[in-house]
């Protein structure tokens, strides 16, 4: 994928499910999604409310890059950046896919009650 910054950057269709906290079975390394959403983003704009360093704050973050693609597997299925990779038209269907209303901040889950908040609507 050859593409400038600002136009890696424009995939984005800012749902905010790359956001979501998730979890990992152990047995089978499936990953499961929570409507629990980092302390960082802004769940009203599901924009990152510091995007610039994000990775440094939250080193669960998952930065994507041209660069290392391999962990778009991490990425619901609904994700711009890996619809395109995969040769696919990204969804114009924001509605759907935002995370807006549908979430609580992680400063109001316990890591314990995680298992509780995992969800359905989000394909991985």
């Amino acid at each position: 994928m050859s593409l400038t910054p600002e136009q890696w950057e424009s995939l984005c269709d800012g749902c905010g499910r790359c956001c979501l906290v998730k979890l990992e079975d152990e047995d089978t390394g499936e990953l499961h999604y929570t409507n629990v959403t980092c302390r960082y983003l802004d769940s009203d704009t599901c924009r990152c409310t510091d995007y610039e360093n994000r990775a440094t704050i939250n080193p669960r973050c998952i930065k994507l890059s041209p660069e290392k693609l391999e962990i778009l597997e991490l990425m619901p299925t609904t994700c711009a950046y890996r619809l395109v990779h995969e040769g696919k038209e990204p969804s114009a269907d924001l509605d759907t896919l935002s995370v807006r209303s549908r979430v609580f901040c992680e400063d109001l889950v316990h890591d314990d009650a995680l298992p509780g908040h995992v969800v359905d609507w989000i394909k991985t």
